[in-house]
C-alpha cells in the first residue's frame, strides 16, 4: 500500500479555470487519473478556488499508462494541463 509520501506530487497545474488550481500549483489533496484522454477527474470549475493541499496523485484508472502500477502512479511527479480535455495528466505515457 503506498503512503501519502510515496505518492507522486503535482509539479504543475495549467489549468487555471480548475477551483483547485493556484498560481500554477495544485491546491487538492489528492487528484485522480481517469476518463479515455487521462482525465484529472479531480478537475472542477465552481465560482470559488478552494484546496489546501501539495497536489498528489491518490489514484490512476489507466491502467494502459507505464506509470500506472496495481492503479497507483510510480512517475516521480506529474504535470496537468491541457490535452484532449482542459487537465489531462500530461505526463501519461501508453504502454
Amino acid at each position: 500500500m503506498t503512503t501519502a509520501q510515496d505518492m507522486p506530487q503535482v509539479q504543475q497545474c495549467s489549468a487555471t479555470s480548475c477551483s483547485y488550481n493556484s498560481d500554477s500549483s495544485c491546491g487538492a489533496g489528492a487528484i485522480t487519473i481517469s476518463g479515455e484522454h487521462a482525465h484529472c477527474g479531480t478537475f472542477v470549475e465552481i465560482s470559488f478556488r478552494g484546496g489546501s493541499g501539495n497536489g498528489l496523485v491518490g489514484a490512476c484508472h489507466r491502467s494502459d499508462c507505464r506509470f500506472n502500477e496495481k492503479l497507483e502512479c510510480t512517475a516521480s511527479s506529474v504535470n496537468i494541463g491541457a490535452g484532449a480535455d482542459a487537465a489531462d495528466c500530461l505526463t501519461y505515457e501508453a504502454k
